[in-house]
């Protein structure tokens, strides 16, 4: 491995001798109460950058933004009524989404585009030769990577990712400043299909740990119509049919919902999603949300999460769809 990288998810926690009884989930995962701020108690960082400015769409507290008045028609075609809540990340490291941090001294690298380059940040990237791939590196899928660079707080995301040696091939790729709230061009992809960063919409260990996730998180569909709303940039439908969700629809976890009966990262969860909600950024299977791969996560904890029914869940309004 090297040296200058750091491997998100391969932290082992250890409690001791057998002398002594384990931390309780409520040592391990204090909640800390949220009140309702338009910004977030405390901005998630990484590698010593903040990701996004407090009043970023990701960071914004939207815990009093008004539902949509087309709420149960998004609510019916995203299959609310016989779906429950997926968590798509746990303890396998080829589950969920990787991502690396890298110091200000890695060395850029070629980066080749082989489907959307007129639509991708042209390279060199900082990519170390051993960054993690989504799925891992026999993956056949989205093979997604993240990497972020610590020394400018840049976040480098790339779609179907390949080393190739000395650099990188990919589908397509985006750079975005974290200390910047610029979108894409209206009409780019990303890494992500809503030309969205992946890592901003990601729940992670540390930040559950803590006792709260201070973001949205990121969520997939089976269909989104021809249309997004920002912060989301793209669409990857020809649909028009409008009760279809657009690319960039937020959703947030009804505040009638009673958490008391979840623990740990169950319930750290689940406050971000009433205060902050997530975010359709990709097709893919109903009420799945992404988190990073991290073998610290309780997957025991984790299934909880799909007791909860995505009715319990209501569009708010957030911006006008762009076609």
């Amino acid at each position: 491995m090297n040296r200058s990288l750091t491997i998100i998810g391969l932290a082992v926690m250890t409690y001791g001798c057998s002398a002594h009884a384990a931390p309780s989930a409520a040592a391990l995962f204090p909640i800390r109460a949220l009140s309702a701020p338009r910004i977030p108690a405390s901005p998630p960082t990484i590698g010593g950058c903040q990701v996004f400015p407090s009043d970023n769409p990701w960071n914004t507290n939207i815990s009093s933004y008004p539902v949509d008045p087309n709420s149960a028609t998004y609510l019916q075609h995203m299959n609310a009524g016989t779906t429950f809540l997926h968590p798509d990340f746990g303890t396998n490291l080829h589950y969920g989404i990787p991502y690396v941090v890298v110091p200000k001294s890695q060395p850029f690298v070629p980066m080749k585009f082989f489907l959307y380059p007129g639509q991708s940040d042209p390279g060199p990237y900082p990519y170390p030769r051993n960054a993690s791939i989504e799925g891992g590196p026999h993956s056949n899928g989205d093979r997604h990577v993240s990497v972020i660079d610590s020394g400018n707080c840049h976040l480098y995301e790339t779609y179907r990712s390949f080393y190739v040696g000395p650099g990188w091939r990919a589908g397509n790729g985006a750079v975005f400043d974290f200390s910047s709230n610029a979108l894409r061009p209206d009409g780019w992809t990303s890494a992500d299909a809503a030309g969205l960063p992946i890592f901003a919409g990601l729940a992670r260990y540390d930040e559950a740990a803590s006792g709260a996730i201070d973001h949205a998180l990121r969520m997939t569909v089976h269909q989104t119509q021809e249309g997004f709303i920002h912060p989301a940039t793209h669409w990857a439908s020809t649909t028009k049919d409008p009760g279809y969700p657009p690319m960039g629809l937020r959703v947030r976890l009804k505040a009638s919902f009673d958490v008391s009966k979840y623990t740990g990262a169950a319930r750290v969860i689940l406050v971000a999603m009433q205060n902050y909600g997530m975010l359709v950024a990709d097709n893919g299977s109903d009420w799945y949300f992404t988190g990073a791969s991290d073998i610290r996560w309780d997957d025991a904890n984790l299934n909880t999460l799909k007791t909860v029914p995505a009715s319990a869940f209501e569009v708010v309004q957030t911006g006008i769809i762009q076609h």
